[in-house]
C-alpha cells in the first residue's frame, strides 16, 4: 500500500487552483505515495479536469466548510468541523494518512495541532520548526510561532525534537543545539532562561549554551532553541531583511551599463543565491511533535511550493523521525521521573 499524503485543497491565497497544480506536478516527479485532496470536490474537479494524471493516484474526500485567515482560530476549528483542515487533522488523529499539509490559516492549523490531531505522548507543546538558510547549509528555529509562552521544561523538549529531526532528516552527525539569549554569558535572559540553561546542560543532546540572534544566520549551531514569539520575530525579520537585500541588489544591477553587464556574468550564482531564501522552493515547515507528520505552507504558497513541500514531506516520513522522538521524549520522563 502507498504511503497517504493528505492535503488541504482550500486552505492558502491561492486555493484551490495552485494547490491542485502542485499535486499533480510532485506525482509526475515522485513515486512512492498517492494525494487525497481534501475540500470542496466541485471546486477541486474542476481545477483537476484541466490535467493529464494518474487517477489511481489521487482521490478526492468532500469537506464542504473552508477555515478562512479571519475566522478566529480556536472557534473555526471547533465550529468549523467539515472543513478540509478539520477533516485532514481528525484523518492524521485516526492514522488514515501519514502527512498532512496545508497552506490555510496558521493559527487555525497550530490550534486543531492541539484540539483535533494530538501530540505524541510526553510533548507537552508541539512547535513550528523552519529551517533557515546559514553558512553552514541550515539552521532549524524551534519554535517559529506555535507557544510565544514557555516554560523550562519546553525549551527542553523544543532541544530534543529539533536534534532529533535534523539528525535523522538533514544526516547532521551530533548536531550543534543553543538557546537563543540576549548574550552568550550564563547569567544573561530572565529567569526562565536561566533556568532552561541549566536543564538544557544536563540534557543528552551537543548542547552549546547560549547564543545571539547573529549566530544563527552564522551556522554556528544547527538547532536555535527560543519560544515561539521569538523565534517569528527573527524568522519574519530576516524574510524582511532578504526582501531589502534583493531589491537594492536589482537596483545597483540596474543603475548603469556596466553594472547590467556584471549582473549578466554572475546572473547564474545570483539565481542560485535567490533560491536559497525562496519560500517557494524551501516548501513548508513542519510542526514536531503532532501525533503526525503536519506540514505548514505559507499563506501565499503557488504550485512549486505544494510540489516541494510533498517530495519532501516524503522523504521525511520514510525518516522514521516521529518514533525516534517518541523514544527520546520516553527516555527524559524516565529520567526526571
Amino acid at each position: 500500500m502507498e504511503m497517504r499524503i493528505m492535503v488541504d485543497a482550500m486552505g492558502g491565497d491561492n486555493a484551490p487552483g495552485e494547490i491542485v497544480k502542485g499535486c499533480i506536478e510532485a506525482l509526475k516527479l515522485k513515486k512512492g505515495f498517492d494525494i487525497e485532496l481534501i475540500g470542496i470536490e466541485q471546486e477541486i474537479t474542476k481545477y483537476l479536469d484541466k490535467f493529464r494524471y494518474n487517477g489511481n493516484r489521487i482521490i478526492i474526500t468532500h469537506a464542504p466548510e473552508v477555515i478562512y485567515n479571519e475566522d478566529k482560530p480556536t472557534e473555526a476549528i471547533r465550529h468549523k468541523r467539515n472543513s478540509s483542515m478539520v477533516t485532514g487533522l481528525k484523518k492524521i488523529r485516526e492514522k488514515e494518512g501519514e502527512i498532512f499539509i496545508s497552506a490555510g490559516s496558521t493559527g487555525a492549523l497550530l490550534a486543531g495541532t492541539l484540539l483535533v490531531a494530538g501530540k505524541i505522548e510526553g510533548v507537552l507543546r508541539p512547535a513550528l520548526a523552519p529551517i533557515v538558510p546559514s553558512i553552514s547549509g541550515g539552521t532549524m528555529i524551534i519554535d517559529a510561532g506555535m507557544n510565544t509562552q514557555v516554560r523550562p521544561v519546553n525549551y527542553v523538549q523544543f532541544a530534543v525534537m529539533g536534534s532529533v529531526y535534523m539528525e535523522q532528516v538533514f544526516g547532521k552527525d551530533n548536531p550543534r543545539v543553543g538557546l537563543v539569549n540576549v548574550g552568550t554569558e550564563d547569567e544573561k535572559g530572565n529567569s526562565t532562561l536561566r533556568e532552561a540553561l541549566a536543564l538544557l546542560r544536563k540534557c543528552d543532546i551537543n548542547f552549546v549554551g547560549n547564543i545571539e540572534g547573529r549566530d544563527i544566520a552564522e551556522g554556528k549551531e544547527d538547532v536555535a532553541v527560543c519560544d515561539g514569539f521569538t523565534g517569528n520575530a527573527m524568522l519574519k525579520m530576516m524574510e524582511g531583511t532578504g526582501k531589502y537585500f534583493f531589491h537594492n541588489m536589482k537596483r545597483i544591477f540596474n543603475s548603469s551599463i556596466c553594472s547590467k553587464i556584471s549582473a549578466l556574468l554572475i546572473k547564474t550564482h545570483l539565481k542560485k543565491l535567490k533560491d536559497s531564501v525562496d519560500p517557494e522552493i524551501a516548501g513548508g515547515t513542519p510542526i514536531l511533535g503532532a501525533s503526525g507528520l503536519i506540514f505548514k505552507c505559507h499563506g501565499n504558497s503557488g504550485a512549486e511550493a505544494i510540489k516541494n513541500t510533498i517530495i519532501k514531506a516524503h522523504g521525511v516520513s520514510s525518516s522514521g523521525f516521529i518514533e525516534k522522538i517518541k523514544e527520546r521524549i520516553s527516555d527524559m520522563e524516565v529520567e526526571h521521573g
